[in-house]
């Protein structure tokens, strides 16, 4: 059996994809892998350039944009490695990222998924590398600024952590399917993403669903990407932003609306829906950041 499956789902993102691909096929490691893309119908000459550039690579072509939980698991479907890794089409790895996350991944047979330290293209830390849940509380706290208030408290920062070393490593509850290596067996056991997701939220859901049936997840920072998020400054598209948003209700509605009361419920839901409202007034009137 393959090693190593590793799937990128793109979607308008030629350059970004091939220079994805470009960084993978760099790597400095002895394991077998296979690479998987999945285009979601891009109107941009991705198909056409990944083919030319990339002819080793196992290429699907989808005629509409299926979203991003349901391109990977199309790809997770026809893989072959005892390991699945979700990379994003806009990161670059390391010459030895693959090679390292597989050694402490055979090293570790209780961990079901594991992230590498993933850094924005200024050399800082893209805080959903390593996340706790998004429960109630923590989500009070970071979406009212008193995360940024108490920067080094573990109980003002339950979800963005930044009261953990970024250089260290550590169990913590989700990681970012930006960067994301998951076991054969985890994915057997606990099923692939949810598909009610479209682009956002899937992995947290995933992440939670490993937990829950008993594996581990760990943040692992002794390599790293680089993620270009973020990139670009222009207005996000409305469905970007409802999807966004959309997948905080559907994470809540599904694990947490029944271990809490009708009251906090209704004030998560109108949480949501306020600062949907707020971000849909910033991205058309505001700046964009």
């Amino acid at each position: 059996m393959t090693t190593l499956s590793i799937i990128i789902v793109n979607y308008n993102t030629c350059d970004l994809t091939i220079a994805c691909l470009q960084s993978v096929l760099r790597s400095r490691t002895w394991s077998e892998y296979e690479l998987i893309v999945v285009d979601n119908n891009s109107v941009d000459s991705s198909v056409e350039q990944i083919r030319m550039k990339c002819p080793q690579l196992t290429l699907i072509a989808n005629d509409q944009n299926l979203g991003f939980a349901k391109a990977n698991n199309q790809a997770m479907r026809i893989a072959k490695g005892r390991y699945i890794l979700l990379l994003n089409s806009d990161t670059v790895v390391q010459p030895d990222t693959l090679q390292t996350m597989l050694d402490f991944m055979e090293a570790n047979p209780t961990v079901g998924a594991a992230g590498c330290k993933v850094v924005l293209p200024d050399g800082s830390l893209d805080k959903a590398c390593r996340r706790g849940f998004p429960t109630p509380s923590a989500s009070f706290y970071y979406a009212f600024g008193i995360s940024k208030l108490f920067p080094n408290s573990a109980r003002f920062n339950q979800y963005q952590l930044t009261h953990l070393d970024p250089d260290k490593d550590y169990p913590v509850d989700c990681l970012v399917g930006a960067f994301m290596m998951v076991r054969r067996e985890v994915i057997d056991q606990v099923g692939m993403l949810d598909e009610d997701f479209f682009m956002y939220g899937e992995d947290i859901d995933w992440c939670y669903r490993i937990k829950e049936a008993g594996w581990g997840i760990h943040y692992y920072p002794y390599t790293q990407i680089t993620h270009y998020k973020g990139a670009s400054s222009r207005r996000k598209p409305f469905k970007i932003i409802y999807e966004f948003h959309r997948a905080m209700y559907l994470f809540h509605r599904k694990h947490f609306s029944k271990k809490y009361s009708p009251f906090v419920n209704f004030f998560v839901y109108t949480g949501i829906t306020v600062k949907l409202a707020i971000s849909l007034l910033l991205n058309k009137f505001g700046s964009v950041r």
